[in-house]
């Protein structure tokens, strides 16, 4: 990674982390205070809804900036809907270069995702993650940060309410330089 790294740093490219997680109506249960002797207890319907999300965590080659970039996708994502996510990022970044990491998820590597890949080299170059290394992945931290904060002893009923919720707090998230810096130097990366 370290010369993918240096290469970002010279064609000033934007070095961008992405990965994927998803929500349940199932809530994320989590250390709470609560009166000496009542448990405290979290009413929800069993409910086996999800939605699925994907978020960049994007920095600039000099370290000056990072953004968060964030969207929910119903069911489960495939190469047709993280393309579309890639067209998304692509109107953010308005023509600056980027550089992408992500993992070796299926959909990374799929005939149509190779062949949409091949037509973005102007703006777009990919490397993999090393395998089996979630923890070199800033965005691991974004989705602890929200499961464990916004998301955490929720019993939401719908779908969209989970979607709302978390939307808030990746918006709150996001408006935080230093945290989202603090992702970074949680995985023992530089930029």
């Amino acid at each position: 990674m370290a010369g993918a790294k240096k290469g970002a740093h010279r064609e000033r490219r934007w070095i961008v982390f992405e990965d994927e997680s998803g929500f349940s109506l199932t809530p994320p249960l989590r250390q709470t205070w609560a009166p000496r002797g009542r448990t405290p207890v979290v009413h929800h319907r069993f409910n086996w809804k999800r939605v699925s999300a994907t978020s960049a965590l994007c920095y600039r080659w000099d370290g000056e900036r990072a953004r968060l970039y964030f969207q929910t996708h119903p069911g489960a994502y495939n190469d047709v809907g993280l393309i579309s996510f890639l067209e998304e990022l692509r109107r953010h970044f308005r023509g600056q270069r980027v550089l992408l990491l992500w993992d070796g998820l299926m959909s990374h590597r799929s005939r149509a995702m190779i062949a949409y890949l091949e037509t973005q080299r102007s703006w777009l170059r990919v490397e993999r993650m090393p395998a089996y290394a979630p923890e070199l992945n800033p965005v691991e931290g974004v989705w602890s940060h929200l499961k464990s904060g916004v998301l955490a002893n929720r019993g939401d009923d719908t779908v969209d309410a989970l979607i709302e919720l978390a939307t808030g707090g990746v918006r709150q998230t996001r408006s935080d330089q230093r945290l989202l810096f603090a992702f970074l130097g949680q995985t023992g990366l530089a930029l």
